[in-house]
């Protein structure tokens, strides 16, 4: 039955993903129970596959968290654009979470400045300084922020998180509190949460990926994927995407959103 219904989904059927998804127990109680909850997050990207993404999270009926920035899209005028805007509508009545990913999709390069002025050097790699570096102080960071987040909840007319994601993960310490002292906390991920969709399809296929995080994640892990990837010539969304949700739920795994996180409950209320 497994193997008949990944047939009709489409998906890639090879010894990999039948060994790594069907040979698994079903237990169709943890999503209610929740003993093992994980939280898959999506941060924006081309935007190419995020419909066949929805279709996916609403098919498995699995909430996610999604930091946005205002990428460059295949499709429109980016990723937080008008285009795009029934498709972040949909999400938010369907029950997922938002947080801001930086408005231009900003990576921290280095710290400058001291503690009492602290400033970045950054790259943008979307708006009008896109590929530019340049000194960023902590006052505009947080306009960054904000911005994302405002947009977010004009889109989906739900208030997002007072979380964020710096672009790439990267960030500093310096960084962390200067965001945190305008009211955003930094999420991460965990290590087998790291899920491989923006690495080459060359090196690292689709089923080495599935096989890989079915194996490593644990319960409590934090889990990134993006909206589409621009260098992956083998797109891992939707592709993984089913199998992975498929096979978690087998091993008794429950998706929920960072808004039920342990970690970030605390946040939310201040």
């Amino acid at each position: 039955m497994c193997e008949a219904i990944m047939r009709r989904r489409g998906w890639a059927v090879n010894a990999s993903f039948l060994i790594a998804v069907c040979a698994l127990p079903i237990s169709a109680s943890a999503q209610n129970d929740c003993k093992k909850p994980l939280y898959l997050t999506f941060d924006t990207g081309h935007m190419e596959v995020a419909p066949l993404i929805a279709d996916v999270l609403q098919r498995q009926q699995v909430r996610v968290t999604f930091f946005a920035a205002q990428e460059p899209t295949k499709q429109g005028d980016g990723s937080l654009g008008a285009h795009w805007a029934a498709w972040w509508r949909a999400r938010g009545a369907e029950g997922h979470a938002f947080a801001s990913h930086t408005w231009n999709h900003v990576y921290w390069r280095a710290d400058l400045g001291d503690a009492a002025a602290p400033a970045f050097r950054v790259r943008p790699s979307a708006g009008p300084r896109q590929g530019q570096e340049f000194t960023m102080g902590a006052p505009e960071y947080c306009e960054e922020l904000g911005r994302a987040a405002d947009r977010l909840q004009a889109l989906t007319g739900q208030k997002p998180l007072p979380l964020f994601r710096a672009p790439g993960g990267k960030t500093s310490p310096q960084l962390i509190a200067s965001a945190k002292a305008c009211g955003y906390t930094h999420v991460g991920w965990a290590p087998a949460g790291f899920l491989g969709d923006e690495l080459s399809s060359e090196k690292f296929s689709n089923e080495a990926l599935l096989r890989k995080a079915l194996q490593d994640i644990r319960s409590g892990d934090i889990l990134m994927a993006h909206l589409g990837i621009w260098s992956r010539k083998d797109a891992w969304a939707p592709a993984v995407l089913e199998p992975l949700i498929v096979g978690l739920k087998a091993k008794g795994f429950c998706f929920r959103t960072l808004r039920e996180h342990p970690d970030y409950a605390a946040v939310q209320l201040r």
